[in-house]
Formats: structure tokens, C-alpha cells, sequence
């Protein structure tokens, strides 16, 4: 179905891939992985038309295939969903779907067709309160998903590129993907699933291309590689233990929360964090788990209760909660975690400016050293310090949301889906960076909510469930599993 020989692209002094080589056979579902920037996602916009090769020819079903821009990959039946949504948010979930392909009459839109096409695309997902008339700024972020991949959907594609689909999907909309995957597939639709999440890639995968450093390591069937294999190509290391847990004890109250009750989603929330644990907070999409943190952090109103940050007491606003030692790192890197036209050193020191300042000027020197240091703790690929925060790779973008964090020492960490869409090296180095953070004496604090169960379980102290905004009872990890987990999350 698509060959692609000899791909070469740099950017700069930057190989990002090397003469790689990858076929895809007809109906198959062709899983790409590979840590942050090993080059998966340039070599499928390469694909899309998004970059032209520097060397190296594709060919779709036998035919030369060439695609100066999107529009003639999506034409020839390329379809591509990245992991950050290319919506535009003041127009309706309709006129997002059938950007570009609306039926139009003498230069009208027939606006009747144009909703039964989106109910369509839309019908495989079970979600009736995402309607077409519906402003897509108004829906979650994991109903934008939805929309980005029914659109896909809309233009009849031959190929579909899905590059980490379920980054933003609880678990429901993850079952329902995979099951739209295997239809798709039975209709003789080809899909490249790229996934940092192995056991998806086990699920649904025929084959498996590993990629690191913009070089093919290997192409293999599911059933002939472990996932242990796959993990050793990818990092061309062993990774000894993904969940670090190192024995601590517990320290001093660090924060304290009763009652706390805010916006339409937040009911009557009570719980304690304390200095050297990592508090777990599960639940579906929906369920209030953000609200909750950016009500703590004074991003949200509260309309009620009692919030006690060491000997702080009362709400306050972020500017504040800074000061207090209290940090937040957002589910949404691309519009809330970063400033995305400034470089990764202003990224990093931007809350904590003072240690940088020498006669109140700010020194790039130490800006860039401290920076330095960061990048080498959380192995953040970059050509420097000063480069521009969006040319990063969304993994590595994450990387430096969190690395400000880390820099200005907070001493209550807030982390909303801290390894949305980072590798499996990537993950493991945040969980040993969380763990060391969790011991000693000035052990830090931290409340991190996830969708994914593994990593909870695996790293947390304690786990407390978020159904309808309410808070159920925080229990110890060990006495957790998988199924009560989600039971209690669905009610």
C-alpha cells in the first residue's frame, strides 16, 4: 500500500531522519514507536505533505507519490490526526469536519447535508452531547479529539495516520477507537498508529516499526517481539524498573483541603497531602480532576470551603500560590503549560527570575546555565537553551513544563497528566525525578492526577477516585487494583 525508501530530512544541523525505509502493507494497522524526536512524526508529515524530503521517493500502491502540500495528501487519501488538534475553535463541530469538503450549491452551503455528513462521521463515538452545532472552543479537549479524528473519517481516506489518539481519551472513548480501528480495517483502510503507550500497540498492532534517532532499528510482527524488545530498540538500552518506589516515610501537613467546593463540577472535596508522598488522583474525563487543581491553584473560583497551604490559609490567586511554594503543571501544554514563541530557558525560569538577576538586570548567562542543568536531569532534547519552545517535540515540550516546576522548587507539586504524550525513556526518568523529589527531609509533595491506572499504581502513595466532582475515600496504592479503580470511577 506505501513504500517510502531512503528518507532523509535535517533541519538545521539537526539529522532528524536517515535514509529510513518503511512499507505498509493494505488493511493492516503498522505501529510506529519510538522515543521523543526519534523522528515519527516528521517522517508521516513527510508523508502528509506537511515537509518535503531533503532525499528519498514514496509510492502509494505501486505509484509514485508526491505531495507538495496537505491539501494534495488529503486528496490522494492521506488522512492525518496529530496529537495536537489542528481545530478552529470558534467554528461548529460540523464546519470543523467538512472543512474543505463542504457540499455547496451555486456558492451556498446545504446546510441539512452538511450536518447528516458530521452525524455520520460522528456516530461511531457514542457521544450525543457533542452536536454540529456545537462551538468546538466549547468542548473538552478529549471531545476535540473526537472531532479531529471524524473529520479524518469525513474525507474518506485510504491511509490513516493516528499519531497518539488516546493521549487525551479516557477509557470508554480508548475502547471505542480501537473498535473503530478493527472496522476500519475489515473495510481494507490501511492505519500508522504511533503510541507511546505499548500495551495499545500490542492490542492492535500487526506490525511494529521501531524508529530512534531518525533510523529505522527494526520492523517486526506483534506476536515475534516482546514488549521488553521493543523497549530495548527504542531506548538501545535496558530500562530497568519503569516504576521506581523508593521506601519513605511520611512527613509534615503540607496541604490540607475541606469541603472545597467550586464551579459547576466541584462538590464538597475534602483531603490532606503531606511532605513525602505521592497522592493519586484517578478518574474519567469529566469527572472534575482538572477543576480541582486549578480551583487549589486559584485558576477557578471557589465557591466554598477551606484551602490550607502550610501556614497559609484562604483561596488565593496563582500569583500567590506560587510564593506559597504550590506549582501546577496543565494537561494543556500548547495553550496553558507554555509560552510557545519563547525559548526553553524563558519557559523554565520564568516564575523564579530573582536568583537569575545581577543589578536588576536578568543574566542570560546564568539563565542559560540553570537552564542547562534542567535539560540534562530531564534528558529534554534540544539544540540549546535558547531555542524557540515550539520547535520542540511535544514530548519534550512537556519535559520543560515540567522542568520549571522542578526549578522553582515548589514545594506542592500539581501535575495534571505528566506523561501525556512522552515516551516510555521519557516516563521513566519522571518517575525516578518524583521519586527523589518524595524523599529526605525536604521531601516535596505531590497530588498527580492520571488516566493512566499502570503509572498510578505504580508510583503513588495513595490513590483517591474523582466520580461527578466528588472525591471518594484516598486509600493506600497497595490495597488498589486495576478493576476497583475503575469501578468506583464509573459509580
Amino acid at each position: 500500500m506505501l513504500e517510502m525508501h531512503g528518507i532523509s530530512k535535517r533541519f538545521g544541523a539537526t539529522l532528524a531522519l536517515d535514509q529510513v525505509n518503511l512499507d505498509v502493507r493494505p488493511g493492516e494497522v503498522h505501529a510506529l514507536v519510538g522515543e521523543n524526536g526519534a523522528g515519527k512524526s516528521t517522517l508521516m508529515k513527510i508523508l502528509s505533505g506537511v515537509f518535503p524530503p531533503d532525499t528519498g521517493q514514496i509510492f502509494l500502491e505501486g505509484q509514485m507519490f508526491t505531495a507538495k502540500e496537505p491539501l494534495q495528501a488529503k486528496q490522494q487519501g492521506i488522512g492525518m490526526i496529530y496529537q495536537e488538534l489542528s481545530l478552529i475553535p470558534h467554528l461548529t463541530v460540523e464546519e470543523n469536519i467538512l472543512l474543505g469538503i463542504e457540499p455547496v450549491t451555486m456558492g451556498f452551503l446545504r446546510r441539512s447535508e452538511m450536518r447528516s455528513r458530521a452525524l455520520r462521521a460522528m456516530q461511531h463515538f457514542q457521544h450525543p452531547e457533542i452536536q454540529p452545532d456545537v462551538l468546538v472552543r466549547n468542548l473538552s479537549l478529549s471531545g476535540q479529539q473526537l472531532v479531529e479524528i471524524a473529520r479524518s473519517l469525513a474525507l474518506g481516506s485510504r491511509i490513516l495516520v493516528f499519531d497518539e489518539p488516546t493521549s487525551s481519551l479516557n477509557q470508554s472513548d480508548t475502547d471505542c477507537l480501537f473498535k473503530l480501528i478493527e472496522t476500519l480495517k475489515a473495510e481494507g483502510i490501511t492505519i500508522i498508529y504511533i503510541s507511546h503507550f505499548l500495551e495499545e500497540v500490542y492490542r492492535i498492532a500487526d506490525r511494529i516499526t521501531v524508529l530512534r534517532d531518525g533510523v529505522v532499528v527494526d520492523t517486526r510482527d506483534r506476536a515475534d517481539v516482546t514488549e521488553t524488545e521493543v523497549v530495548r530498540m527504542m531506548v538501545g538500552r535496558d530500562v530497568k524498573s519503569l516504576y521506581p518506589k523508593t521506601p519513605r516515610q511520611r512527613g509534615a501537613s503540607l496541604l490540607k483541603i475541606n469541603k472545597l467546593t467550586g464551579g459547576p463540577s466541584l462538590h464538597d472535596v475534602s483531603l490532606q497531602l503531606y511532605a513525602n508522598e505521592i497522592l493519586g488522583i484517578f478518574g474519567l474525563v469529566g469527572a472534575g480532576r482538572t477543576e480541582f487543581l486549578r480551583a487549589l491553584f486559584g485558576l477557578d473560583a471557589v465557591r466554598s470551603g477551606e484551602i490550607q497551604v502550610g501556614f497559609y490559609s484562604g483561596h488565593a490567586n496563582p500569583g500567590q500560590r506560587w510564593r506559597q511554594g504550590v506549582g501546577l503543571l496543565s494537561e494543556n501544554r500548547k495553550e496553558e503549560g507554555l509560552a510557545l514563541g519563547l525559548s526553553l530557558a524563558d519557559n523554565v525560569t520564568l516564575t523564579r527570575l530573582r536568583p537569575l538577576e545581577s543589578l536588576g538586570l536578568l543574566s542570560l548567562r546564568q539563565q542559560k546555565r540553570m537552564t542547562k542543568q534542567w535539560i540534562e536531569a530531564l534528558d529534554i532534547r534540544c539544540q540549546a537553551p535558547d531555542q524557540v519552545t515550539a520547535s520542540l517535540s511535544g514530548g519534550n515540550q512537556q519535559k520543560a513544563a515540567l522542568a520549571r516546576l522542578l526549578y522553582h522548587d515548589a514545594d506542592v507539586l500539581l501535575l495534571d497528566e505528566p506523561t501525556r504524550g512522552i515516551d516510555v525513556a521519557a516516563k521513566a526518568t519522571i518517575y525516578e525525578v518524583l521519586d527523589r523529589l518524595t524523599l529526605g527531609d525536604s521531601g516535596k509533595g505531590v497530588i498527580m492526577v492520571s488516566s493512566y491506572i499502570p503509572e498510578l499504581l505504580g508510583v503513588c502513595d495513595r490513590i483517591a477516585v474523582m466520580c461527578r466532582g466528588r472525591l471518594g475515600t484516598v486509600l493506600p496504592a497497595e490495597e488498589l487494583d486495576e478493576h476497583k479503580l475503575m469501578r468506583a470511577a464509573i459509580g
